[in-house]
């Protein structure tokens, strides 16, 4: 079987994207065994996840002015080779201090791989049907995201981190290899700073009165998940262990895989914005909901060999995060189509750029006023202010598209 020169292309930004995810999964459902053995509480538990943000939120100006002015190609060979050297950096982890190392490492890594592999596939994938192809490739995302939980959460109790973090890094080199095999050099070269030009874009800046407040929104709710289902009681968690963290977030992983396509084309048919609407909105519903899952718990209970006791709050968790993967997969292709339309051309990775950059206060400061709200008042109430955030945000944004683009511009963008 032979395969053309543009399969080959696509299949090596799948595989780079496919590693990425991969190893952000990992450490996100260990991340309750790291807070256990270091044992970090409250607000530094936060700062586990801010320090990640953090260095992403670093790399975003130079890495995407650099990728549009000279070469997405190189930029992302670089980063994905960092990121391999930072996921064997976890493997030899014992304090807190080398944790935050690890984690910034990782950061300024996903920032390359997340932001320069996303403005290929934007640049390469066909006008008319950028959702679809993006979908698609957030779809190999989601795929590496059920195999860097349910499959990690069984091996890391089987073998231990070392030979989970080397799975990661020979990853990260065959994607390495793949990219620089298949993937050609870039042609395009955009002069100036298009950060500054599309900042002030119309739609952009619309599209940035929903996502900064959506930021706070899935910073707190993604976040909190492994750390709901995995911390000790004591801290108002489910206390159970690795192996049902990472079940419970390959649940909202398939769902977004399964979905993200079929929305991704839908989309280019209907309307992103309306998307975008719907899959916010939803996702409040059901972060909301989600501390409730404790109250299934003793409606089932059976055992499973290596996990141990699986009980109805266990399937409740799993049905709820199944849920919010839905969701997401409405928001997800939609609106990274609407900033690829409004970069094309005029400097695609600094749109995405602009779009992770208005991300980043929300995903920065949110885990540590989670941190903070976890302690004082209760870890349920970490969801309850996700939820809130996400309607804040959809109406919001409803408001601005209505004012500014008129009543019809939810179903005509």
């Amino acid at each position: 079987m032979t395969y053309s020169h543009d399969e080959l292309q696509f299949s090596s930004l799948y595989l780079a994207r496919f590693a990425s995810s991969f190893g952000f999964m990992t450490v996100l459902t260990l991340l309750p065994d790291y807070i256990d053995a270091l044992g970090a509480t409250g607000v530094t538990i936060g700062l586990f996840v801010t320090a990640l943000e953090v260095a992403r939120t670093v790399g975003i100006v130079p890495l995407g002015w650099a990728a549009d002015r000279y070469s997405k190609r190189t930029i992302l060979l670089g980063a994905l080779a960092l990121s391999a050297v930072a996921y064997l950096s976890f493997s030899l982890v014992a304090s807190v201090d080398g944790f935050l190392v690890s984690r910034t490492l990782q950061g300024l890594g996903m920032t390359g791989t997340g932001l320069v592999g996303l403005a290929l596939m934007g640049d390469l994938a066909p006008d008319d049907s950028r959702a679809n192809y993006i979908g698609r490739y957030n779809a190999v995302r989601m795929a590496a995201g059920i195999a860097g939980t349910v499959g990690v959460g069984f091996l890391y109790a089987l073998t231990g981190f070392d030979v989970v973090f080397g799975l990661i890094a020979v990853l990260f080199v065959l994607a390495t290899v793949g990219i620089w095999l298949f993937v050609d050099a870039d042609e395009t070269s955009v002069a100036g700073f298009a950060f500054t030009d599309l900042a002030l874009n119309r739609r952009i800046l619309t599209m940035t009165s929903f996502r900064a407040q959506y930021a706070v929104a899935v910073s707190l709710v993604r976040k909190w998940v492994p750390i709901f289902v995995g911390v000790s009681a004591a801290q108002g968690g489910l206390a159970y262990g690795s192996a049902i963290v990472g079940t419970v977030l390959a649940a909202e992983k398939f769902t977004n895989m399964l979905v993200q396509p079929v929305t991704g084309r839908l989309s280019d048919r209907h309307g992103r914005a309306l998307f975008v609407f719907v899959g916010g909105g939803a996702y409040g519903l059901v972060a909301m909901a989600f501390p409730f899952a404790a109250a299934f718990e003793s409606l089932l209970s059976v055992s499973v060999p290596v996990a141990g006791e699986v009980t109805g709050a266990v399937a409740a968790a799993v049905c709820l995060n199944g849920l919010l993967g839905v969701a997401d997969a409405f928001r997800e292709p939609a609106s990274m189509a609407l900033f690829a339309d409004e970069g094309k051309g005029e400097g695609i990775t600094s749109s995405f750029g602009v779009r992770s950059l208005v991300w980043k206060p929300g995903s920065i400061l949110a885990p540590l006023a989670g941190g903070w709200v976890m302690g004082t008042a209760g870890i349920e109430w970490v969801f309850f202010a996700g939820g809130f955030a996400a309607f804040s945000g959809v109406l919001t944004f409803f408001g601005v598209l209505s004012w500014t683009h008129g009543q019809r511009a939810l179903r005509q963008w």
